[in-house]
């Protein structure tokens, strides 16, 4: 089996014969379609007062959270099922 490479610029023509279609780009539709672009907003910052990039802090004190919150809510709901008379068999006793 054969695979061709084909390349992304919609101005050149490919001659394979492996290829039984043609791509047609109408180039001043995209080029249109291009200059209408518009810069996708800022959703989150992870640049400090002085420039630096902290997205790798942002990421792990995220991460850290994460496991703070959810280790929290396990410890909340094993509490609140040893409390409740008709959930309290669902706990593992050792």
């Amino acid at each position: 089996m054969f695979v061709g490479a084909v390349s992304d610029n919609f101005d050149e023509r490919i001659e394979q014969k492996i290829f039984h279609a043609e791509i047609v780009v109408d180039n001043e539709q995209v080029t249109a379609e291009t200059k209408a672009y518009r810069k996708m907003p800022v959703i989150a910052e992870f640049t400090d007062n002085e420039g630096n990039d902290v997205m790798q802090q942002v990421i792990e004190h995220n991460y850290n959270q994460i496991k703070v919150d959810v280790k929290q809510i396990v410890a909340d709901e094993l509490r609140r099922i040893a409390q409740d008379p008709e959930l309290q068999h669902l706990i593992k006793k050792e």
